[in-house]
C-alpha cells in the first residue's frame, strides 16, 4: 500500500527521476549503534523499531507503515544484539516526539496488525494542527475541507501552544470536516489583507471555507469553554455566511435593544487561490483528488 500523493516539483526528465528514486529507496534508516538514537535531531518526528531480526512479519508490517508515512516521520530501526537492550519485552516500537525533553510514547498493540499501528504512526507523525506554508498550501487546498487557522508570528510558541491544546479539547470531533492550520504572520501577510489585519495584529484566528474568510472575534476567547467549537460550528450551520450578509440573528439580539441593519459582505478566500488550475496536467483522475 502506497500513499497516493500527487508529485508538485519541478516538471523536468531529471527532478521527475530524482523524485522517483526517492520515493524507491528505503524510507527506514538501520542504526548500528544505539548511540545513534541519543543523537537524533529532536526538532522532527521520530519513530524507532527495534526488530529481533529483519526477515519478520513485524518488521515488513513496520515497512509498510514507513513506506506511507515517510514524509511525515523519520523512521528508523535496529536489529539483533543492537536492539536487544529496548526488547526486554520482545520487539518493540517507540514514538519520539520533537523536543529534547518530551517523553517517549511506547506503541503496545500487536506489531502485524497492520491497521493498528498505521492508525497509531499516522496519529503521531501528522500533528493534528500543521503548518501551511508556500510548499503545501495546494496539496493541503486540494484536501476540500474548510481552514481553522493560527495567524502567528514564527517565534510565538506560545500562542500556537494554546490553540493547539483548545482545538484538542473543543475540536477533536470536527477532525475530518476542517482542517487545523497554522501559518507565519510575516510569509502570510497577503490573506491578513484580506481581514483587514497586519503581522502587529497577531495572532488572530479565522476560517477559510474557500469562498470566504471569517475573524474569530477575540483571540483572548480562545481558552473560553466552547467558543471555538461553536465558532466552527457556526460555519458549518452556515451562521457565519448568514450573519455576514444580514447582520446578527435576532436570537442573537439583547432583548429591548433595536435591531441593527449590519449587513456586509465577508472577505473573499484567500487560500483559494493556493489551489491548482483546473487544466492542469495531473496523473490523479479529477473524482479521486481532494
Amino acid at each position: 500500500m502506497m500513499m497516493k500523493r500527487e508529485y508538485r516539483g519541478q516538471r523536468s526528465v531529471t527532478a521527475i527521476a530524482d523524485y522517483i528514486r526517492q520515493q524507491k529507496s528505503n524510507p527506514i534508516r538501520e542504526v548500528q549503534d544505539l548511540e545513534e538514537i541519543s543523537s537524533l535531531d529532536r526538532s522532527r518526528r521520530n519513530i524507532v523499531g527495534y526488530f529481533e531480526q529483519k526477515d519478520s512479519d513485524n518488521y515488513r508490517t513496520f515497512e509498510r507503515v514507513a513506506n506511507i508515512l515517510h514524509d511525515d516521520c523519520v523512521f528508523l530501526s535496529a536489529f539483533g544484539a543492537i536492539s536487544k537492550a529496548e526488547r526486554f519485552s520482545g520487539d518493540n516500537v517507540i514514538y519520539k516526539p520533537p523536543g529534547e525533553n518530551a517523553p517517549d510514547m511506547v506503541y503496545l498493540g500487536s506489531l502485524t496488525n497492520f491497521d493498528l499501528i498505521y492508525a497509531w504512526t499516522q496519529d503521531k507523525c501528522v500533528p493534528l494542527v500543521r503548518e501551511i506554508t508556500f510548499e503545501n498550501g495546494e496539496e493541503l487546498t486540494e484536501e476540500g475541507l474548510p481552514f481553522l487557522i493560527l495567524f502567528h508570528m514564527k517565534d510565538d510558541l506560545e500562542s500556537l501552544e494554546k490553540f493547539q491544546q483548545e482545538v484538542a479539547r473543543q475540536l477533536i470531533s470536527e477532525k475530518g470536516t476542517i482542517n487545523f492550520l497554522h501559518a507565519d504572520c510575516d510569509k502570510f501577510r497577503h490573506p491578513l489583507l484580506h481581514i483587514q489585519k497586519t503581522p502587529a495584529d497577531c495572532p488572530v484566528i479565522a476560517i477559510d471555507s474557500f469562498r470566504h474568510m471569517y475573524v474569530f472575534p477575540d483571540f483572548s476567547d480562545l481558552s473560553v469553554p466552547g467558543k471555538l467549537k461553536q465558532f466552527v460550528l457556526d460555519l458549518h450551520s452556515g451562521k457565519l455566511h448568514r450573519e455576514f450578509h444580514h447582520g446578527p440573528d435576532p436570537t442573537d439580539v439583547a432583548p429591548g435593544q433595536p435591531s441593527q441593519d449590519l449587513a456586509s459582505s465577508p472577505p473573499e478566500s484567500s487560500f483559494q487561490k493556493l489551489a491548482p488550475s483546473e487544466h492542469r496536467y495531473t496523473l490523479l483522475r479529477e473524482k479521486d483528488e481532494l
